[in-house]
């Protein structure tokens, strides 16, 4: 095994400095010596896979390293954006949240079945309109086009919807008759 070890620290003199240079010229000096350290240790681990010469082996391995720190990044920022929108909605007041939602779903039964299933396709079960069209039956440009017209006629809809008819407060009676 001091034969292998030999030859990995030969190759980790060689290399080294070209491998930390190309990440640098990557993603810069903060990044650099983690992905350095890290493609050096797959090196170690798979020192059997290595092939002469090295190098570019060593910045193919870089290269992945760099990839998935950058994936992982993305990831990271990504459930940090999510948790945070999660706290705006939960500081939002629910009551209000409930009543829009109870003013939409009124204008929305008061639309023809082909707005609101068009509606429904695009808005509640995602679909892009041209896998809503095959859904339907259609061209994707007619989707479209149906889809901008159910848009403009909920809209509508939602602003002629009257409100909730105010229920009026109990009156407490009291033991002398007096509310």
């Amino acid at each position: 095994m001091p034969d292998e070890a030999d030859r990995f620290t030969a190759m980790y003199d060689d290399c080294r400095q070209r491998v930390w240079a190309y990440v640098v010229s990557r993603a810069g000096r903060q990044v650099a010596d983690e992905v350095v350290s890290e493609t050096f240790t797959v090196a170690w681990r798979r020192f059997g896979d290595v092939p002469e010469p090295p190098l570019p082996w060593l910045l193919g391995v870089a290269r992945n390293v760099l990839r998935d720190s950058i994936r992982a990044e993305v990831r990271r920022e990504s459930m940090a954006a999510e948790l945070g929108s999660w706290a705006d909605v939960a500081e939002s007041d629910i009551a209000e949240d409930v009543s829009e939602r109870h003013a939409l779903l009124r204008a929305l039964a008061t639309l023809p079945e082909d707005d609101r299933e068009v509606l429904i396709l695009a808005a509640w079960q995602g679909l892009a309109p041209a896998d809503a069209a095959r859904v339907v039956g259609c061209s994707p440009v007619a989707m479209r086009v149906r889809l901008h017209r159910a848009r403009k006629r909920l809209v509508q809809a939602v602003e002629e919807v009257p409100p909730p008819q105010q229920v009026p407060a109990r009156v407490r009676i009291t033991a002398g008759g007096e509310a």
